[in-house]
């Protein structure tokens, strides 16, 4: 059974930084994608960024590249996603999701998702 489970989130001012968790266990392989994703209040999910379990190009949302890396730990099947400047407009729910079919930013692709965990970012 795959399982995703986020961490990290929290109150952050403007300018500051965070990392995002996401602990992934069950029968992964090389096929999977992982992507992130947000919600924020009021607005409907929207990608943010994603790579392919094996590593090569991430894809990134526009309203966050240059801003936010996605990366991995592969010794600890864990994925992560940064940012060293945050922005009032990142405020969400963040999730990370699972998908067996190609790296894509489209959520309905994505199996398997996390329960989020909310990321508040004050000016």
């Amino acid at each position: 059974q795959v399982q995703l489970v986020e961490s990290g989130g929290g109150l952050v001012q403007a300018g500051g930084s965070l990392r995002l968790s996401c602990a992934a266990s069950g029968p992964f392989s090389s096929t999977y994608v992982i992507g992130w994703f947000r919600q924020a209040p009021g607005k409907e999910r929207e990608f943010v960024a994603a790579r392919n379990w094996w590593g090569g190009s991430p894809l990134y949302a526009d309203s966050v590249k240059g801003r936010f890396t996605i990366s991995r730990d592969n010794a600890i099947n864990t994925w992560y996603l940064q940012s060293p400047s945050l922005e009032p407009e990142d405020t969400a729910v963040y999730y990370c999701a699972a998908s067996r079919r190609g790296l894509t930013t489209n959520q309905i692709e994505y199996e398997y998702w996390g329960q989020g965990t909310q990321v508040t970012v004050s000016s």
